[in-house]
């Protein structure tokens, strides 16, 4: 996306200065301005760095045990897969810079909020900001912490909480510890809800009221607090706004479908990458698309059900690696990258009736009735769902979409021989960023 304002590094990660020299305390001057500000964000959201790649590719290497290997040549992918990370390793890096990238833009536009004229779009691209913000916290503290729970109250160390703009040379030189995990997910709260309050039902392909209560809910699943994640997982629901589709590949082959409640836009001139990023590049091995660098395990394609269309339509044999199997939920450069489907709702709403012993909403059996239709999947189920059904579910259903080691960790699960609060699950803070600050950014353990 074009004319947008977003920050690059310059000594240290969390010192930023304004691309191109423009002066980042007078840049943003109009509503306009603001405006493209916001859309900056989604750019940065965008990126390789984050849900264009990262984000989801990133989870599940290191999960990768029984799942998926990494084949490709570039060695920070292959060392997330091993649990091999060094403090410089290239993804852990880039994903740390583009995370506080786009949290900078969003500090930018919420403090640039006075020079929106009109109240409704004040509204709006504050909740933007705050909901950029909030995920970003939220992801960042998910993969360079300690998980939820790893301690009674998670003291444990998180992430650098930043809630306003570094504009200057006098804010850039300050460093900033680390808060808690706790305190992380505080903010992340804060933000989201805010976002929640403040966002329209209907953005278009924009952040909307129910984006943020989609990830509120990703939010208090991730903490146990089943209650509330089966509140939020409802009100997405209840809103009508979204419908599972019959095809089970229609939301990945199609754009903004009323499958997805969030996803990265992309077409053939604006996308993540086609050689060294974007998910069809590591995941595809089609004739002419992709570098065939994700392999999925045949131990994993066997625990869908018999004639299951998700295995049959998500998965195939390589072009040319006949003998390989790949996912074919990311296939096309230009495709668009669902972030969060209704699916996932219905899933924890399931899960969290069923941990509470309530049927707010609808009964377990029908929510993984809406899930596992006949129609979209060819397959059934009996009823008197179990919780162990709605975890295998989510497995199947989600997989390959950057959930597997964030529900390994939340349920206390292992993939290989690393437990779910192994450091080695937890990626390194940049080295760089480190020795800038002398230390105030603590290194990770391990590293």
């Amino acid at each position: 996306m074009a004319g947008f304002f977003y920050l690059t590094s310059c000594n240290k990660v969390l010192d930023v200065a304004p691309l191109q020299s423009i002066d980042a305390e007078t840049a943003i001057e109009t509503d306009e301005d603001v405006n493209a500000a916001v859309v900056g964000c989604y750019a940065i959201l965008g990126t390789g760095q984050l849900y264009g790649t990262n984000l989801f590719l990133l989870p599940d290497l290191l999960a990768s045990e029984s799942y998926c290997q990494w084949r490709g040549t570039f060695q920070g992918q292959r060392q997330v897969a091993s649990k091999t990370m060094t403090a410089d390793n290239s993804e852990s890096s880039r994903t740390w810079v583009a995370g506080y990238r786009a949290i900078n833009n969003a500090n930018l536009v919420l403090a640039n909020l006075e020079k929106v004229k009109d109240p409704g779009l004040k509204e709006q691209y504050e909740g933007e900001a705050l909901f950029v913000r909030g995920i970003m916290h939220f992801e960042l503290a998910r993969l360079f912490a300690l998980p939820w729970g790893a301690t009674t109250n998670n003291s444990q160390i998180g992430v650098v909480i930043k809630t306003t703009p570094t504009t200057t040379e006098a804010q850039a030189s300050k460093s900033i510890p680390r808060s808690s995990v706790a305190e992380v997910y505080t903010q992340v709260i804060d933000d989201l809800e805010n976002a929640a309050a403040l966002l329209p039902e209907d953005n278009g392909t924009r952040a909307s009221r129910y984006t943020a209560l989609a990830f509120l809910s990703r939010v208090y699943l991730q903490q146990g607090e089943y209650a509330k994640a089966r509140d939020a997982a409802n009100e997405v629901i209840e809103s009508g706004n979204y419908a599972l589709n019959a095809s089970v590949s229609a939301a990945f082959s199609n754009k903004n479908t009323k499958e997805s409640i969030w996803e990265i836009q992309q077409n053939d001139q604006n996308n993540a990458g086609q050689s060294n990023d974007g998910m069809a590049t590591f995941y595809a091995n089609l004739i002419g698309i992709g570098r065939a660098d994700v392999r999925i395990v045949s131990a994993f394609l066997s625990t869908y059900p018999s004639g299951d269309l998700r295995r049959s339509e998500w998965y195939y044999i390589g072009e040319t690696r006949t003998t390989s199997n790949f996912c074919g939920k990311w296939k096309a450069f230009a495709q668009n990258l669902p972030v969060v489907r209704i699916a996932e709702m219905y899933l924890t709403r399931a899960e969290c009736n069923l941990r509470l012993g309530t049927s707010v909403g609808n009964t377990p059996d029908n929510d993984m009735a809406e899930v596992r239709n006949s129609i979209r999947t060819n397959s059934s189920f009996s009823t008197s769902v179990t919780l162990a059904d709605v975890l295998k579910e989510r497995e199947i259903e989600l997989a390959f979409e950057g959930v597997r080691i964030h529900d390994f960790k939340r349920l206390k699960k292992s993939t290989g021989t690393f437990a779910w609060d192994n450091a080695k699950l937890v990626m390194p803070i940049p080295r760089r960023e480190v020795d800038a600050t002398l230390g105030v950014i603590e290194q990770n353990s391990g590293y």
